[in-house]
């Protein structure tokens, strides 16, 4: 038995019927698609790495300390490792049609909260196979690094010879749950102040830092949304499309114009959220969209679980030049970086490891329902620069999925692999039926800063 951070926790209290926090990833293999059994046997031969993937969730009664994660002792592979076919002729639009139609799916609580879906059928001879995992496992660094440990670097991997001696322990009770809270509690009473008093020297000792931090939040998130319109009630459907660049064009880019590969991904979705509002008929001067932007905090040897906290930039969606948006958005988190405003959201989580437990269960599925102070969010994950295999299929794609959260109606992340930067934008289906325009001119983005950078 594991107990849950307070941070996994939340993307569990804060999950409903319209928001379903779980990451996704679809990949594109060549052909042919292995065997249902020869592909389980694959997976099996790497559970023995990813003990997370045999453990299910027990909530603590009345919801005393945050949940815990117990061996499954009901595990049973199949259940989590599905083989389907697409009709034919296998098109994109039909493989993304049935990864939006499981991402409307919740994972079971009751079972260990991943899945995986072979999907064969796709035209030219390939495969697919669809990846979700529910963020209370992990966030995106550590999908990355789940994925590369399901995943082969060699081509010619096999699984024949491993050992896999695991044994369930035994799935306490109820009354255990509580009566391990309750001693947790009473070590944890002993311990807090002790925790406290260091935390609170720590941030004495950075004093001017976490003071600048916290103006810097402040200031972010004070103001009103300048654009109302990308927010508001969304239903329980997505909508989800896919753009791919060349790494080689973002090192173009940067070394015409300066920044971090972060900074470009960002001028790319300003871009396209400009052409977005201007297809609606939405004045764009002087406007900006508010982007949460996730940063780990993840320490080189910490994995597993949730590392991360936030930026909260202004994407400038009134400025026309490729070039003077991406200077604008440069000289902007240049700024939130040395403003330390990362550091304000991650001491805001670590003070929230004082709360009581229900309380911040009860406040988490209260945030869930509140409007968001943001418009959008996009994340960006760095994903090995080398090819993967399973069972001597090469990946050929990996496109990433993003969940929304609240009144969030359109979200994008980026998730790199073996030479190119994928982009996937996840929109509410009601709300977003003109998501293929964001799409496009995130490769439009891409262009003419290539273009204004080789001129």
């Amino acid at each position: 038995m594991e107990r849950m951070s307070t941070a996994d926790a939340a993307f569990l209290h804060m999950e409903n019927e319209f928001d379903l926090f779980h990451n996704a990833w679809l990949g594109i293999f060549e052909g042919p698609a292995p065997a249902t059994e020869e592909f389980r046997e694959h997976i099996a031969s790497k559970l023995p790495r990813i003990p997370r993937y045999r453990q299910r969730v027990r909530f603590v009664p009345h919801d005393i300390a945050p949940p815990v994660w117990v061996d499954d002792r009901h595990f049973r592979l199949a259940h989590h490792v599905r083989h389907v076919a697409l009709p034919a002729p296998g098109t994109q639009e039909q493989l993304r049609e049935f990864f939006t139609t499981l991402s409307a799916q919740p994972l079971d609580l009751n079972k260990p909260l991943w899945e995986m879906w072979v999907v064969e059928g796709l035209d030219e001879g390939r495969w697919a196979l669809i990846s979700r995992l529910h963020h209370c496992m992990a966030d995106g660094v550590t999908t990355t690094d789940i994925t590369a440990t399901v995943l082969d670097r060699d081509p010619v991997a096999t699984t024949s010879g491993f050992v896999d001696d695991w044994e369930p322990e035994p799935s306490p009770t109820d009354t255990e749950l509580v009566e391990a809270a309750l001693a947790e509690q009473h070590r944890a009473s002993l311990d807090q102040p002790g925790r406290y008093a260091t935390l609170v020297g720590s941030l004495q000792d950075q004093k001017d830092e976490v003071d600048k931090a916290f103006a810097s939040l402040h200031s972010s998130l004070a103001e009103p949304l300048s654009i109302p319109s990308l927010n508001g009630p969304i239903g329980p459907y997505r909508r989800w499309g896919w753009a791919k660049a060349s790494l080689s064009d973002f090192s173009t880019i940067r070394a015409a114009c300066g920044g971090t590969v972060n900074d470009v991904v960002l001028a790319c979705v300003t871009r396209a959220f400009r052409a977005l509002l201007l297809s609606r008929g939405e004045q764009v001067a002087d406007r900006t969209v508010r982007c949460q932007v996730p940063v780990s905090m993840r320490a080189t040897d910490e994995h597993g679980g949730n590392r991360i906290s936030c930026m909260y930039a202004e994407l400038p969606v009134g400025i026309e030049g490729p070039v003077e948006r991406l200077t604008a958005i440069r000289t902007q988190l240049d700024g939130l970086k040395a403003s330390k405003q990362a550091l304000a959201a991650d001491v805001l989580t670590s003070l929230a490891g004082f709360q009581p437990p229900a309380l911040m269960a009860q406040g988490a599925r209260q945030a869930s329902q509140a409007p968001n102070p943001v418009n959008t969010i996009a994340t960006n994950v760095p994903g090995p620069q080398h090819p993967l295999y399973i069972l001597g299929r090469k990946m050929l794609e990996n496109y990433p999925y993003v969940p929304l959260a609240s009144t969030m109606r359109l979200g994008t992340t980026v998730f790199s692999y073996d030479g190119y930067l994928r982009f996937g934008v996840t929109g509410d289906y009601e709300t977003t039926p003109d998501i293929d325009v964001f799409v496009a001119a995130l490769t439009d983005a891409v262009e003419e800063l290539v273009a204004a950078s080789t001129t």
